[in-house]
């Protein structure tokens, strides 16, 4: 199997100062809500759904046991963007030690987006993810939100996190096995 370079930048923001929100897409139906009750089915959905085309692989093996053993952990929380009704995109923390959240993942179903939903998404779940322990008694308060994005991922990305205010604090390059973009199911996007 041949590799292709895949850099990773890491970011953070270090106060909740340093967001930067961006506004609401005008004239959409856009809601935010968290999905409370841990849904295997529903995360990988998501998961499968946003990433197919960006080859997101790593979690695609995982059993059911795995996902509901990672979801019911304390401090993951699945945050879901709704345009009128329909699922368009989510972004997933995990509060780690020492008052850290990560966002661990983020993203758009491919149809939903260029729509100005992005941006948004984004800086409501980087908000929730500064308040994060106000949901969870015994979590230290957040001190510091990060995230990783990649050259896999889409081609905005990282302007979107910068302009919400994550700054680069890392960068690594490491040969990655090339895999073709699974898509959310078998076939769903024409070859």
């Amino acid at each position: 199997m041949s590799s292709v370079p895949v850099t990773t930048w890491s970011l953070e923001q270090t106060s909740p100062a340093d967001l930067l929100p961006a506004a609401a897409p005008e004239g959409d139906d856009v809601r935010i809500v968290r999905a409370e009750v841990p849904s295997p089915e529903f995360s990988r959905f998501l998961y499968a759904s946003v990433g197919g085309d960006i080859r997101w692989t790593d979690r695609l093996s995982w059993p059911y046991a795995a996902w509901q053993e990672y979801l019911t952990r304390p401090g993951v929380e699945t945050w879901v963007a709704y345009d009128r009704g329909t699922p368009a995109g989510y972004v997933e923390l995990e509060a780690q030690d020492e008052g850290v959240v990560e966002i661990v993942y983020f993203g758009l179903i491919p149809a939903f987006r260029g729509r100005r939903i992005g941006g948004h998404l984004l800086s409501y779940g980087t908000a929730r993810a500064w308040d994060l322990a106000e949901r969870w008694p015994g979590r230290a308060p957040t001190k510091r939100v990060w995230l990783h994005t990649c050259s896999k991922d889409g081609a905005f990305a990282m302007a979107n996190y910068q302009r919400r205010g994550f700054t680069l604090f890392d960068t690594k390059v490491e040969p990655e096995p090339e895999v073709a973009a699974p898509g959310p199911w078998p076939g769903a996007y024409p070859v």
